[in-house]
């Protein structure tokens, strides 16, 4: 699964509150950006089309590892423009058909790449939401309870991120969430991505916090 927020900023101004950073790269992953917008909206339809010719070409979809140093190599290949400031940094999430199971990479400004376990985040509201994760995450959970954990999380970080955007229910505008199974790629209508948010905003008006990690014994 994968979860945006919506904002994008220009030094301490609010330059668009829609933008999307989730999007499906083929039909079994999905890749999520942070940084300068235009360059990662630039790999994200690169990417896409290679992809696809890659399947037309061979007549089969490239493996998902092979999809994730594929990136690597794009990040890599902007190494000159990030020197100079215009970083772009991906994540990239899919479901290995080989392995059965969903898989996260993450990349460093060289691209070098990082197969993630369990939850990641990216982007300058990432340490709050990924200590968000850590007390609301756990293996097995459901995809309701997955969504509002990653919801909860992009709440965190824009408390105390100012680049990153929470629910903004005056002009509907909600995160932008997506899931990747054995059944393919499938996007959160609006509506479900609001009724999600305004669950989260409802139990923020009673914990502004958030909810509490629940304790667990250990032996």
């Amino acid at each position: 699964m994968l979860a945006g927020d919506r904002r994008a900023t220009m030094g301490n101004m609010i330059a668009k509150r829609d933008v999307e950073k989730v999007f499906r790269s083929d039909e079994f992953s999905a890749i999520a950006i942070a940084g300068v917008a235009s360059i990662g909206l630039e790999f994200i339809r690169l990417f896409q089309v290679e992809l696809e010719h890659y399947e037309k070409m061979e007549g089969r979809s490239l493996s998902l590892e092979g999809k994730a140093n594929r990136l690597a190599t794009m990040v890599r290949g902007n190494l000159g423009a990030a020197m100079q400031g215009l970083v772009m940094i991906p994540l990239f999430a899919g479901y290995d058909e080989d392995a059965g199971a969903g898989r996260i990479f993450s990349y460093d400004v060289a691209g070098g790449p990082s197969e993630e376990t369990r939850f990641h985040s990216i982007g300058s509201g990432s340490v709050f939401a990924k200590s968000a994760l850590k007390k609301l995450y756990s293996d097995g959970m459901s995809v309701t309870d997955t969504v509002l954990a990653c919801v909860q999380a992009l709440y965190d970080a824009a408390d105390d991120d100012s680049a990153t955007g929470g629910p903004d229910l005056t002009r509907r505008i909600f995160p932008v969430i997506a899931t990747v199974t054995g059944e393919g790629f499938q996007r959160l209508s609006d509506a479900e991505s609001a009724d999600y948010a305004q669950q989260v905003v409802d139990g923020r008006m009673q914990s502004p916090d958030g909810p509490l990690a629940r304790l667990r014994t250990v032996s």
